[in-house]
Parts: C-alpha cells; sequence; structure tokens
C-alpha cells in the first residue's frame, strides 16, 4: 500500500456556496435577531449578491408598530452579519435592512381599509 502525498489546501480545490443558500442563511438570522415577529406578518427574506469571499445581503422585514425600529435593524443587521460570516465563512461589509410593512395593533385585526 502505497504512502499517499501531502497535497496542500490551496491546491486541493474550492467551495463555492451559492448565493441562494446565503440568502437562506440571512434570511433565518433576521428571524433570530427579531424579538417577536408581529402577527400577521410575512417571515423576513433576503437577497444576497457574492463576489470571491464577500456578501452584501439586503434584508427585508416587517416589524411591529410602535416598536424600536431602529434597535430591531440594528439586532437584525448585526445577527445577519454574524451567522453569514460564521457559517459560509464570507465577510459581510454590508447588510441593508428594509422595512417593508408595519403593523399595528388594528392591521393585525383588519380594521384598516
Amino acid at each position: 500500500m502505497a504512502v499517499a502525498e501531502r497535497i496542500e489546501p490551496a491546491e486541493r480545490g474550492s467551495t463555492r456556496i451559492a448565493d441562494r443558500v446565503v440568502a437562506k442563511i440571512a434570511a433565518q438570522a433576521a428571524r433570530e435577531a427579531l424579538e417577536q415577529p408581529p402577527q400577521g406578518g410575512a417571515p423576513p427574506h433576503a437577497a444576497v449578491t457574492v463576489h470571491q469571499d464577500c456578501a452584501r445581503v439586503r434584508v427585508s422585514v416587517e416589524l411591529g408598530y410602535p416598536s424600536d425600529l431602529g434597535g430591531q435593524c440594528r439586532a437584525v443587521r448585526r445577527q445577519v452579519a454574524e451567522r453569514v460570516r460564521s457559517l459560509a465563512g464570507m465577510d459581510v461589509p454590508e447588510v441593508a435592512v428594509q422595512i417593508e410593512r408595519l403593523h399595528t395593533d388594528t392591521t393585525a385585526r383588519g380594521s384598516i381599509r
């Protein structure tokens, strides 16, 4: 039995993680960051652009109102960047959070026209 040569890590090949996989990681991280999603709200969704080992992320969320919108957006940015970095091994220089809709108690009950 011949002894296998040791191949350096850089010569073994590469791993490419698809944009849609990174987007799923980002959307799940946004769900984790939101303390309590609004009743009747859609779950967060994400769009990602990956270039080499760098991911730019845009996350769309629906939030309850009134609440600390800025604080929730900061929590989403922080959690998304951390999870993408740890799970996909990518730098995340930008996480843009877009608030798609605000839900009040009256919109949750359906009484706003």
